[in-house]
C-alpha cells in the first residue's frame, strides 16, 4: 500500500503521543470502559487500555481471568469469553503497576447510536411534545420519574481522543442521565428491554449539522484505492479533520467496544445538496468501515428514512424541486441492498412541512427496536409497513403486490388511499385512484389506458394514509426506477 503523506503525519503525531502516555505511570483505559457499563452478551468483549511497554496486565471479571502485556507503545489487550445476561452488578478489574476497579457492570445487548441533529434530539425536548396529533410520549412529568438501572447510557462528548476533552463515563438510567440523551436512543433501549428483560446499554454519539462525511475517514468516501481502513486504528490523535473529524473525535476510540449493532439518524444536510445514489455509496462506506474497525462483519446497521420536508423552498447552491427528497429515500432504500441493514419510514412523523426536527422521537425509538426485534432477536412481530413486492398490469389497472403485509392493509384514516400516481406509455403522471383488495393494491386513472409505472409518495410533501394494520406505515416507492426494477 502506497503511503500518503498525511499517514505519515498521522502516523508521527500517534508516535508521539504513545510515548507521552507511556510515560505517564500505571494502567489507564480508554473513556469508553468505566463503571456502570453494559458488557455484550453472547460474543468476545475486548478490555483494551496503556501502559508501560512490557507491563504485564491482568484483568478480571467474575470467574475470568486474563492477561496480556503491553506493546512497545504502551497498549494492551485482552478478550473476554463470551458471557450470558446478567442484571447483577458486576465488577471488574485491571490490575499491573495500579490496580482499577470498575463497579456495577452489567452484561446484555450494547447498540451505538449515531448521526446528526435528530438522533442528538434530547430526552428533555422530546418530553415538551408528549401530547402531539398522532400519538403521546413521554410528559415532562414521567421523564422526573425515570429510573432503570438495567438500562445504562453513555453520552460521547466530542474529541475523545484527547486527553482534556470532556468526561465520558456509563450511567444508569435516570432522569438526571437521560434528559440530555438522545432520545431516538434512550426510547429505543427502553422498548428492547422492556420487551428482552435484560439489560441494555446504548452510547450516543451525535453532531448537529453534520454530513455523513464527517463520521469516516476521508479516504473512504474518495474512494482512495491505496488507502488501508486498518490505519486509521494508529490515528486516534487525528481530530481536526473537514472529512473524518467526527469519526477520529467519537466512534474510532469506542472501538472494539463489544455491541451488536448500530442505529444511524443521518441524511438531512446531504439531502441538501441534492444528493441521489452518490450517498448510497457513503453509506457503503461508512458501514464497511465502522464494521471493520469493530471486527464484525456482521453487525446490524439500522437507520432513520428522513421525514417530509419543504427541501424545494431552501435556498443555496444546488438545484432542489419537490423530488428531491423522494429520490433521497431512494438512496436510503438502495442501502438496503448492504447485508444486516434495515430502515423505519417516517412519512407520518412530521406535522410541520417546515419542520426539520419533529417531536416524534418515541416513535422513531419503538421503530428501530421492532426493527431489532423482528430481525435479531426472533420475535414474532411486524416490523415493517408494507414494501412493494411486484406490479403486474390487468387492462387498465395496476396490480401492486406487497411484503410486510402484517395482519392486512389499510388505509390509516378510513379515506381513500392518497399519494398514488400513475403513467401510461407517455411517461407522465397524473394523480390515481388506488383501492385495497385483501393484501393488493390496484391503482388507475381515468386518462391511463395502460398502466406503464407507479408512484406512492413521490413528493417532498407526501404523508400518505397507507398502512398495514399494526400500525407501520408503507415504505414510498417507484416503479420506473432502477433501484426497484432491480429489487435491490
Amino acid at each position: 500500500m502506497m503511503i500518503r503523506s498525511t499517514h505519515v503525519a498521522y502516523l508521527v503525531t500517534f508516535l508521539l503521543l504513545s510515548v507521552a502516555n507511556a510515560l505517564q505511570a500505571g494502567v489507564r483505559l480508554p473513556k469508553v470502559l468505566t463503571s456502570n457499563m453494559v458488557l455484550q452478551r453472547g460474543k468476545p468483549v475486548p478490555i483494551w487500555g496503556w501502559s508501560a511497554p512490557g507491563e504485564e496486565v491482568t484483568v478480571t471479571f467474575g470467574k475470568q481471568i486474563k492477561k496480556a502485556t503491553s506493546n512497545s507503545l504502551g497498549r494492551w489487550e485482552v478478550v473476554l469469553d463470551k458471557m450470558p445476561a446478567s442484571a447483577t452488578p458486576a465488577t471488574l478489574t485491571v490490575a499491573g503497576t495500579n490496580t482499577l476497579k470498575l463497579e456495577n457492570i452489567l452484561v446484555g445487548e450494547v447498540w451505538l447510536c449515531s448521526g446528526q441533529s435528530n438522533m442528538e434530539f434530547t430526552v428533555g425536548k422530546s418530553a415538551k411534545y408528549s401530547v402531539a396529533k398522532r400519538s403521546a410520549g413521554m410528559s415532562e412529568e414521567e421523564l422526573e420519574k425515570v429510573h432503570n438501572p438495567n438500562i445504562r447510557v453513555l453520552l460521547v462528548r466530542k474529541d475523545l481522543y484527547k486527553a482534556n476533552s470532556l468526561q465520558t463515563s456509563w450511567a444508569e438510567a435516570t432522569f438526571e442521565s437521560v434528559k440530555d440523551f438522545s432520545a431516538p436512543a434512550y426510547f429505543f433501549a427502553e422498548k428492547l428491554q422492556g420487551e428482552l428483560n435484560i439489560p441494555v446499554g446504548v452510547i450516543a454519539a451525535a453532531v448537529s449539522g453534520t454530513h455523513i462525511e464527517r463520521w469516516a475517514p476521508g479516504e473512504v468516501f474518495k474512494g482512495a484505492p491505496d488507502f488501508d481502513v486498518q490505519a486509521t486504528l494508529d490515528q486516534e490523535a487525528i481530530g481536526d479533520l473537514n472529512q473524518g473529524k467526527f469519526y477520529y473525535g467519537m466512534i474510532q476510540p469506542l472501538a472494539p467496544f463489544a455491541l451488536r449493532g448500530f442505529l444511524w439518524y443521518q441524511g438531512e444536510t446531504n439531502a441538501f445538496q441534492n444528493e441521489h445514489f452518490e450517498y448510497t455509496d457513503k453509506m457503503q462506506g461508512l458501514i464497511n468501515t465502522w464494521r471493520h474497525i469493530w471486527r464484525d462483519a456482521e453487525a446490524a446497521f439500522y437507520y432513520v428514512q428522513v421525514v417530509p420536508f419543504q427541501y424545494s423552498q431552501s435556498k443555496n447552491q444546488f438545484p432542489l424541486n419537490e423530488e428531491t427528497l423522494p429520490r433521497f429515500w431512494e438512496a436510503q432504500i438502495a442501502a438496503l441492498q448492504i447485508p444486516n441493514t434495515g430502515m423505519i419510514v417516517t412519512t407520518d412523523l412530521n406535522d410541520s412541512m417546515s419542520e426539520l426536527h419533529p417531536p416524534y422521537k418515541w416513535e422513531i425509538g419503538r421503530r428501530l427496536a421492532l426493527l431489532a426485534l423482528g430481525k435479531i432477536y426472533d420475535k414474532k412481530i411486524v416490523h415493517s409497513g408494507p414494501v412493494l413486492k411486484e406490479m403486474k398490469v390487468k387492462g387498465r389497472k395496476a396490480k401492486l403486490s406487497f411484503e410486510h403485509t402484517g395482519s392486512g392493509l389499510i388505509s390509516e384514516n378510513g379515506k381513500p388511499l392518497t399519494w398514488f400516481t400513475v403513467a401510461g406509455a407517455d411517461g407522465k403522471f397524473v394523480p390515481a385512484e388506488a383501492v385495497i383488495k385483501k393484501d393488493k393494491v390496484f391503482v388507475s386513472a381515468p386518462g391511463v389506458k395502460k398502466p406503464e409505472a407507479v408512484r406512492f409518495a413521490w413528493n417532498e410533501a407526501a404523508q400518505p394514509n397507507f398502512y398495514n394494520k399494526e400500525g407501520l406505515p408503507a415504505r414510498p416507492f417507484r416503479t420506473d426506477a432502477e433501484v426497484w426494477q432491480k429489487k435491490q
